[in-house]
């Protein structure tokens, strides 16, 4: 399999994970470079994660790369428990990531102005092309399930962020940032096809661990 560009940014995670330093647009000096894929990413990685799987995939017929990490302790190592995913399209276009960590449950969640103020914060340093033409559709909390095993047993947990969810008014295409209890951002996605008719996502959910398994994808495929 030939390998990416994003495979190099994400390789120097390994490097910078843990650091949280990002340059805003307004603080980025004339001739500098602007924030990287790699920057925007270990700024919002837990600590203590390490690489499990990397995979060429397709997304809306475009080619990218999956990469999924997990604790490196191996707590809740496993489909649908605590994961860092990230997918980067072959031209180097961040198109999303998910942080599913067992810290974020229960904490109080932001309130949708909070949500936004940190949404449009983070669009400005990861994909600053979406704010001209986002049009915010509503702000409201969004569940995603997280499977743990704590004393021998495995339970389902409800994981909540508030999300903030966009339409590009230039192309159509669906965005949302999903903001957690520890004010930052636990899912980012962009560039959505959805099917109005009949009313489902077009786009492929390579972050979501549900869909994968219902898909028969095995992420350690190349």
């Amino acid at each position: 399999m030939p390998r990416f560009r994003p495979a190099i940014v994400l390789a120097a995670l390994g490097l910078i994970a843990g650091s949280a330093a990002t340059i805003t647009l307004a603080d980025t000096p004339k001739g500098h470079t602007m924030t990287t894929n790699a920057d925007v990413l270990a700024a919002h990685m837990p600590t203590g994660y390490r690489e499990t799987a990397r995979r060429a995939v397709t997304v809306d017929k475009e080619r990218a790369e999956l990469v999924r990490y997990e604790r490196a302790d191996g707590r809740n190592a496993a489909p649908g428990g605590e994961h860092f995913s990230t997918v980067i399209a072959e031209n180097d276009r961040l198109k999303g990531f998910a942080r599913m960590d067992l810290d974020l449950v229960g904490g109080e969640l932001p309130s949708r102005e909070e949500a936004q103020s940190i949404a449009m914060t983070f669009l400005r340093e990861a994909a600053p092309d979406l704010l001209p033409v986002l049009k915010i559709s509503w702000i409201e909390p969004h569940d995603e399930p997280l499977r743990v095993t704590r004393d021998g047993r495995t339970e389902t947990l409800t994981l909540t962020g508030m999300k903030v969810k966009m339409r590009n008014t230039a192309d159509g295409l669906w965005m949302w940032v999903i903001v957690g209890a520890d004010r930052k951002v636990m899912v980012f996605e962009r560039d959505i096809h959805w099917i109005s008719f009949p009313g489902h996502r077009g786009t492929e959910k390579w972050l979501h661990d549900s869909w994968l398994a219902e898909k028969g994808h095995d992420l350690r495929q190349s």
